[in-house]
Protein backbone atom coordinates (compact mmCIF):
# COMPACT_ATOMS: atom_id res chain seq x y z
CA UNK A 1 0.00 0.00 0.00
CA UNK A 2 1.18 3.52 -0.56
CA UNK A 3 0.65 6.45 1.74
CA UNK A 4 2.61 9.71 1.56
CA UNK A 5 5.05 8.13 -0.88
CA UNK A 6 5.95 5.24 1.41
CA UNK A 7 5.37 1.65 0.28
CA UNK A 8 3.37 -0.50 2.67
CA UNK A 9 3.76 -4.22 2.20
CA UNK A 10 1.11 -6.73 3.06
CA UNK A 11 2.10 -8.33 6.36
CA UNK A 12 2.25 -12.11 6.04
CA UNK A 13 2.88 -15.28 8.01
CA UNK A 14 4.29 -18.22 6.13
CA UNK A 15 4.48 -21.81 7.35
CA UNK A 16 5.93 -24.74 5.46
CA UNK A 17 5.71 -28.47 6.03
CA UNK A 18 6.25 -31.54 3.83
CA UNK A 19 2.84 -31.36 2.15
CA UNK A 20 1.86 -27.69 1.98
CA UNK A 21 2.81 -24.06 2.28
CA UNK A 22 0.35 -21.79 4.07
CA UNK A 23 0.56 -18.03 3.54
CA UNK A 24 -1.66 -15.85 5.73
CA UNK A 25 -1.95 -12.18 4.77
CA UNK A 26 -3.36 -9.48 7.02
CA UNK A 27 -5.88 -7.59 4.85
CA UNK A 28 -8.65 -5.97 6.93
CA UNK A 29 -11.18 -3.61 5.39
CA UNK A 30 -11.22 -5.03 1.87
CA UNK A 31 -13.85 -6.90 -0.12
CA UNK A 32 -12.20 -10.10 -1.36
CA UNK A 33 -14.57 -10.28 -4.36
CA UNK A 34 -13.70 -6.79 -5.61
CA UNK A 35 -10.42 -5.73 -4.03
CA UNK A 36 -8.11 -8.78 -3.90
CA UNK A 37 -6.50 -10.87 -6.64
CA UNK A 38 -4.37 -13.94 -6.07
CA UNK A 39 -2.39 -15.11 -9.08
CA UNK A 40 0.17 -17.79 -9.77
CA UNK A 41 2.59 -17.61 -12.69
CA UNK A 42 5.88 -19.36 -13.35
CA UNK A 43 6.52 -20.30 -9.72
CA UNK A 44 5.51 -16.92 -8.30
CA UNK A 45 2.46 -16.43 -6.07
CA UNK A 46 1.29 -12.80 -6.17
CA UNK A 47 -1.32 -11.14 -3.99
CA UNK A 48 -2.53 -7.76 -5.28
CA UNK A 49 -5.37 -5.49 -4.39
CA UNK A 50 -6.59 -2.10 -3.37
CA UNK A 51 -8.08 -0.62 -0.22
CA UNK A 52 -10.43 2.19 -1.24
CA UNK A 53 -11.58 5.20 0.74
CA UNK A 54 -15.33 4.82 1.29
CA UNK A 55 -15.98 8.07 3.15
CA UNK A 56 -13.62 10.89 4.06
CA UNK A 57 -15.01 12.40 7.26
CA UNK A 58 -11.97 12.32 9.51
CA UNK A 59 -9.63 15.26 9.81
CA UNK A 60 -6.81 12.86 10.52
CA UNK A 61 -6.36 9.28 9.38
CA UNK A 62 -3.59 6.76 9.97
CA UNK A 63 -5.33 4.19 7.80
CA UNK A 64 -3.48 3.12 4.69
CA UNK A 65 -5.33 3.30 1.38
CA UNK A 66 -4.28 2.48 -2.15
CA UNK A 67 -2.83 -0.42 -4.09
CA UNK A 68 -0.74 -3.19 -2.58
CA UNK A 69 1.16 -6.19 -3.85
CA UNK A 70 3.25 -9.00 -2.43
CA UNK A 71 4.97 -11.88 -4.27
CA UNK A 72 6.31 -15.15 -2.89
CA UNK A 73 8.46 -17.66 -4.75
CA UNK A 74 7.07 -21.19 -4.62
CA UNK A 75 8.94 -24.48 -5.06
CA UNK A 76 9.45 -25.90 -8.54
CA UNK A 77 6.62 -28.11 -9.74
CA UNK A 78 3.65 -26.35 -8.10
CA UNK A 79 0.64 -26.34 -10.44
CA UNK A 80 -2.22 -23.83 -10.61
CA UNK A 81 -4.67 -26.40 -9.24
CA UNK A 82 -2.48 -26.79 -6.15
CA UNK A 83 -3.18 -23.20 -5.00
CA UNK A 84 -6.34 -22.41 -2.98
CA UNK A 85 -7.33 -19.15 -1.21
CA UNK A 86 -9.90 -18.25 1.45
CA UNK A 87 -10.72 -14.96 3.18
CA UNK A 88 -12.18 -14.69 6.68
CA UNK A 89 -12.15 -11.99 9.36
CA UNK A 90 -9.64 -9.79 7.52
CA UNK A 91 -7.16 -12.61 6.86
CA UNK A 92 -6.44 -14.01 3.39
CA UNK A 93 -5.14 -17.58 3.64
CA UNK A 94 -3.49 -19.20 0.63
CA UNK A 95 -2.67 -22.91 0.79
CA UNK A 96 -0.26 -24.40 -1.73
CA UNK A 97 0.19 -28.16 -2.06
CA UNK A 98 3.87 -28.99 -2.34
CA UNK A 99 4.58 -31.51 -5.11
CA UNK A 100 6.19 -34.73 -4.01
CA UNK A 101 9.71 -35.15 -5.30
CA UNK A 102 10.10 -37.75 -8.02
CA UNK A 103 12.76 -39.44 -5.96
CA UNK A 104 13.45 -38.96 -2.30
CA UNK A 105 16.98 -38.28 -1.20
CA UNK A 106 18.90 -41.18 0.24
CA UNK A 107 21.62 -41.19 2.79
CA UNK A 108 24.89 -42.30 1.28
CA UNK A 109 27.11 -44.36 3.54
CA UNK A 110 30.74 -43.42 3.80
CA UNK A 111 33.27 -46.22 3.92
CA UNK A 112 36.69 -45.89 5.43
CA UNK A 113 39.57 -46.62 3.10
Amino acid sequence: MKCNGEAHLIRIEESVNESEIVVRAEMPGVDPDKDIEVSFDDGLLTITGEKRIEKKEADRSEFHYGSFSRSITLPHGVKEGDVHATYKDGILEVKVLVPKAASKSKKVSISRG
